[in-house]
């Protein structure tokens, strides 16, 4: 791996440099007075959530008035200092002074130092290096890498000798503010003086290198995380296969797989998912099945997401059907789809005209009470429209669904109305047409020509002339086009009923607009 000269800012423990200590502050004189009953400067707390590492505990309190302690979580590796009870974090009075401090700090300017820095007074502020890594971590954790990297650069003013904990924090606050070309010089840095960064650092690291394509430095950083004697995680080398089917490098990714199945390392369901993914993307799909069939013969249990992975495959090969009998197996397993589940299989179904199959998916997701979105809602009503010119019986379906979508205000596509209104003319049923011609238009729509022309031609059918003249003057009032095709039945029409004057002036209209109309008025 390349080695980054690094920056002179960067504290060490062979060149620190005592700096002049901020002045105190009148907020920070207020938490700092030492008090009869010992008042706490509350700067980490945190209760366990899905923002801690798996197999990490939660940052206990931290008294400087007492000068007790901070415990590290587990995976750091560290021996703790004396370790203080937890926080009861079910107090209400606990979790506001945890809120109250870290307000404080956010309600600070922005970028102004100075002021920050001010709140931590020197004396009795920071009696160890593990409160400083304490308040670090509190502000990592409450989003604000600046503030954390502003204090860090403080350190020795502090008196205090950065340890390696103090760098993995700075490579997360690089991490978390994308710049990782510094969490790199960072990590290089710790590696040069000595200090060894846990699984739980490199594997944010190599997430965030993997996630922005910058694989070849997620590599290096893993074959550095090998010259220091840490061994990777199947965390990291999830990242890492992730890293690679993102690139491309499909191959790559399984070789990597059967390096891990060999080794100590026991993979997890989302080792084999990240492959599956890495096929499924490139068309193969089917081997991607075969991932999962070794994956459950070596007891591990697919969730939402890896069969979800198998639908996507198999929709973009055109092979939606294929998709169908993973469902089937996804239920025998006890998996319960969920909303994208059906959303890939209903699109795939649709885009390769398996339109029943596609309706009996819907029909499943409505009875599961999983919402069906808009888009994919106007995608089922096209395909029912077109599919029901052969298959006369889905034009009922497709009314059905229409009027979902109108009863829960979806919003409707223009091409969804004009072929809703096109099937409603097959069906025969003009009025609702004739509504739904009028709603589009109040959408905002302009409806082609032959739509308009569709209505005009089936209400003249149906003998009802006085109607379809209403729809062409709706033409009119719209400025929109005609030819010869809106006035013939008309005209047509007009002659059956004997209306020679009638059929003269709708003949005389069309000639003034420029169109000669094939049918003439007849006496």
């Amino acid at each position: 791996m390349d080695l980054y000269l690094m920056p002179s800012s960067y504290p060490t423990p062979f060149t620190l440099v005592q700096s002049p200590s901020p002045s105190p502050s009148p907020l920070c004189r207020t938490h700092n007075k030492r008090t009869q009953h010992g008042k706490l400067l509350v700067f980490a707390a945190l209760s366990c959530s899905a923002t801690n590492p798996t197999g990490t505990t939660p940052l206990n309190v931290v008294s400087l008035a007492d000068k007790t302690h901070q415990s590290y979580p587990k995976d750091y590796g560290l021996q703790s200092s004396i370790e203080e009870p937890k926080l009861d974090f079910d107090s209400i009075a606990s979790r506001l002074q945890v809120q109250r401090f870290i307000d404080r700090i956010k309600a600070l300017p922005f970028r102004e130092t100075s002021v920050i820095l001010g709140i931590f007074e020197q004396d009795g502020c920071f009696q160890t290096v593990s409160e400083f890594n304490a308040l670090l971590m509190a502000l990592v954790i409450a989003k604000e890498p600046d503030i954390a990297l502003s204090l860090f650069n403080e350190v020795s003013a502090y008196g205090l000798v950065p340890d390696s904990l103090t760098f993995s924090i700075m490579i997360r606050c690089y991490c978390e503010k994308n710049d990782l070309d510094e969490a790199i010089r960072v990590l290089v840095h710790m590696v040069e003086n000595g200090f060894y960064p846990n699984a739980a650092t490199i594997t944010v690291l190599i997430n965030s290198l993997c996630k922005r394509g910058r694989l070849q430095r997620a590599l290096e950083v893993l074959e550095v995380m090998g010259r220091i004697g840490c061994k990777p995680t199947v965390q990291i080398y999830n990242c890492l296969l992730k890293g690679l089917c993102y690139v491309g490098r499909v191959e790559d990714a399984y070789e990597m797989l059967m390096r891990i199945k060999k080794d100590a390392i026991k993979p997890d369901i989302y080792t084999f998912t990240a492959v599956m993914d890495g096929f499924c993307k490139v068309g193969r799909s089917d081997e991607a099945m075969e991932l999962l069939d070794e994956a459950v013969e070596m007891g591990l249990t697919p969730d939402v997401v890896t069969f979800n992975t198998l639908f996507n495959g198999y929709c973009k090969e055109g092979r939606p059907m294929e998709g169908l009998n993973v469902l089937k197996q996804m239920k025998e397993r006890n998996c319960n789809p969920d909303c994208i589940t059906y959303s890939t299989l209903l699109h795939g179904l649709l885009k390769w005209g398996k339109t029943r199959n596609a309706l009996r998916v819907y029909k499943e997701m409505v009875e599961n009470g999983v919402e069906v979105d808009g888009r994919l809602m106007n995608n089922l009503v096209r395909g029912l429209c077109r599919r029901s010119r052969k298959e006369k019986d889905l034009l009922e379906d497709a009314h059905e669904v229409f009027e979902k979508m109108q009863n829960e205000v979806l919003g409707i596509d223009a091409s969804t109305y004009g072929l809703m209104i096109q099937t409603l003319c097959m069906e025969k049923k003009m009025d609702a047409a004739v509504v739904c011609l009028q709603e589009m238009i109040g959408m905002g729509y302009s409806p082609w020509i032959i739509t308009f022309n569709n209505v005009i031609k089936t209400l003249c059918v149906e003998g009802k002339v006085t109607e379809a003249l209403l729809v062409l003057s709706i033409m009119y009032e719209g400025g929109r086009g005609t030819n010869g095709i809106s006035y013939n039945p008309l005209i047509h029409g007009l002659n059956r009923r004997g209306s020679f004057l009638g059929g003269c002036s709708v003949y005389g209209a069309a000639v003034k607009r420029g169109v000669i109309p094939n049918t003439k008025p007849q006496q």
